[in-house]
């Protein structure tokens, strides 16, 4: 069975269409900036993510042999994609919302920043980008082409060097509180790293 293009093309960009809403929404209630990156360091991991949302999301932009499919293009396939988008997307949302006021799009510390222990953050350290990186598998799943893959492997690469960055804030904000949480819960995958 063959994809309904009318479903892939409402469901999907509707999940992330109304993740972006909140998440702007949501982005209006923060804290003060106290300390943030610096632009060369900003970059290091926007460079890729650009380079990824435009292998994932653009079609035909880097040539027919990135056009070609790595698995059928089935209903199965699209369900299994738009299942994790779901559920990844939603994960993110949960912790986004538990974090609060110290959330921010840059790497930074808030005035009065709280380590935030509990929730999704009991699982993992950083449940945001465990979302956004099954949510964006899901995606991958769904246009099902070799430049959706590409662009997963550079996203995956922005946010593990943004999470390293993150990880060295946090550490010089709470020491050994911090040193405690990263031995007893993982960066982004339970039960392994």
């Amino acid at each position: 069975m063959t994809i309904p293009i009318a479903a892939w093309r409402a469901l999907v960009p509707s999940l992330w269409a109304i993740w972006l809403i909140y998440w702007v929404v949501a982005a209006l209630r923060t804290k003060q900036i106290a300390r943030e990156e610096d632009i060369r360091s900003r970059l290091s991991h926007h460079v890729p993510l650009i380079l990824g949302a435009v292998l994932l999301g653009v079609p035909r932009i880097f040539g027919a042999t990135l056009e070609q499919r790595y698995h059928p293009h089935t209903f199965g396939w699209f369900l299994a994609g738009a299942v994790l988008v779901a559920i990844g997307l939603a994960f993110s949302i949960l912790a986004r919302a538990w974090l609060g006021g110290n959330w921010s799009s840059m790497v930074t510390l808030k005035q009065d920043h709280e380590l935030i222990r509990s929730g999704p953050y009991a699982i993992v350290r950083h449940p945001i980008y465990t979302g956004l990186l099954v949510a964006l598998l899901g995606t991958a799943i769904v246009v099902g082409k070799w430049r959706a893959l590409i662009g997963l492997a550079l996203f995956v690469i922005a946010i593990v060097r943004k999470l390293t960055i993150e990880e060295r804030f946090m550490s010089e904000q709470f020491g050994e509180a911090y040193a405690r949480y990263r031995e007893q819960v993982p960066a982004l995958l339970p039960f392994l790293i």
